[in-house]
């Protein structure tokens, strides 16, 4: 029986492992692997002390810091794939938990921290795997200031679409906003704000196609839905913006979560379920960020 178990590998999971060990509780920590979603980024310049490192540099760092920790038992590579009451003598909530994983091992505790992260949502076209990390990025946030005097294109119609957009201005020559139906779901105001600037084009009932190039990323093509024609842009940045995919399957309808599969999670990290926490891109905060995820569930911790 341990005091904690903590699911994930990246930052908001190595926050929580590295804080639950300084704590003295009996933990343990599975993962597939470090490094969460920053493990393909070729340079992160916003990871607080540090000036810029590889996600690889990064993943090692996160696995390295745990390691060194005491009372802290970490099993790599597993995957959770299930989380399950185990039912009190008395009938009474909160009881402990067990976690089960695809090595068909189940392991006890008294309290979860869910930092299983994200996946972000996929075009599915053909160069988007092939140029992930050498133009094809999935955070703005991050990877903006590398598209620096670069033309680049932003797909989404979204808030995090708009957002990207407004991340890439400061830095960006020219920016497409490639927008599927002949609307902008995202906030009206952020779209007034980009549409002032000269640098952005938006391109309406627009569907991509193909992400191309020889080593980087030297255009997108897309279907251009108002004649049927193919076109094409030459540009050397494509930011999917489609949105992301909370890696929470395997909790089922143990605790609640948003229509998009985001587990909601109270002030405290606190989950519906007395007993589970959640933090990082797991849950819904709304701050897809390494320093935040970190933080908060360094705050799931110590609550």
């Amino acid at each position: 029986m341990y005091d904690l178990i903590i699911i994930g590998g990246g930052p908001a999971a190595v926050g929580a492992g590295v804080y639950a060990a300084r704590k003295k509780l009996k933990t343990l920590l599975i993962t597939e692997s470090f490094g969460g979603q920053s493990l393909i980024s070729d340079n992160i310049e916003n990871w607080i002390g540090t000036k810029t490192v590889t996600g690889f540099e990064l993943a090692k760092n996160f696995e390295e810091h745990l390691r060194a920790q005491e009372s802290l038992e970490i099993k790599m590579p597993e995957k959770v794939t299930a989380v399950r009451e185990i039912p009190c003598a008395d009938g009474k909530r909160p009881c402990d938990y067990e976690v089960e994983t695809d090595q068909g091992n189940r392991y006890q505790a008294k309290a979860v921290i869910v930092t299983a992260g994200a996946r972000r949502r996929r075009l599915g076209v053909p160069g988007e795997d092939q140029f992930d990390g050498k133009g094809v990025a999935f955070c703005s946030t991050c990877d903006a200031p590398l598209f620096d005097k670069k033309d680049v294109v932003v797909i989404g119609a979204g808030n995090a679409g708009l957002e990207a957009v407004r991340d890439c201005l400061p830095y960006a020559s020219k920016i497409y906003l490639l927008v599927r139906g002949e609307s902008i779901k995202g906030d009206a105001q952020t779209l007034e704000e980009i549409k002032k600037s000269p640098k952005v084009k938006i391109i309406y009932l627009a569907e991509a196609l193909e992400i191309i190039g020889s080593a980087f990323v030297s255009g997108l093509k897309y279907l251009d839905k108002k004649d049927n024609s193919t076109k094409e842009l030459k540009l050397e940045g494509v930011f999917v913006e489609i949105g992301a995919i909370p890696n929470s399957d395997f909790l089922g309808d143990l605790v609640r979560k948003n229509e998009f599969n985001a587990v909601f999670v109270d002030k405290f990290q606190r989950t519906s379920l007395p007993g589970i926490w959640a933090a990082g891109d797991v849950s819904d905060f709304p701050y897809r960020q390494n320093n935040i995820s970190a933080g908060d569930a360094i705050k799931a911790v110590l609550d």
